[in-house]
């Protein structure tokens, strides 16, 4: 596979994961800056990563947002917590059970964070239907 197939498929999985209106809205936004950045993880993420055949989306999903609770990288688990439940058919209760095993592993003031966070995202969703 050549770098433009690696990138239309990492493309076409990175829509799947978190949606046309999330990837046209950073598509937008890219720059001369940036525009390097953007194609490099899309093919290496969403092109290598997120389509290799031993784990399914669901199992990348909750690797990936319990990952981010771990980094406290709260911008990438909004947005991921987000694409779970429009994209991914998670509920409310699979957020829950992701922070709450992490909780153990990667401490409470982290967990307290997430379901803060969580929580927000849910009030945004709820608002928008």
């Amino acid at each position: 596979m050549d770098e433009k197939e690696r990138h239309e498929r990492g493309m076409t999985q990175r829509r799947k994961v978190l949606g046309n209106e999330w990837v046209d809205r950073a598509n937008a936004k890219k720059t001369s800056f940036n525009a390097e950045f953007q194609d490099f993880i899309t093919r290496a993420a969403w092109g290598e990563v997120w389509t290799r055949p031993h784990y399914d989306e669901r199992t990348r999903r909750i690797l990936v947002t319990g990952t981010m609770i771990a980094l406290g990288q709260w911008d990438e688990f909004r947005l991921h917590v987000r694409a779970a439940l429009t994209e991914g058919g998670f509920s409310e209760d699979d957020i829950k059970e992701i922070i709450l095993q992490q909780a153990i592993y990667c401490g409470v003031p982290a967990a307290n964070h997430a379901f803060k966070e969580a929580a927000e995202v849910i009030a945004e969703l709820t608002k928008e239907k």
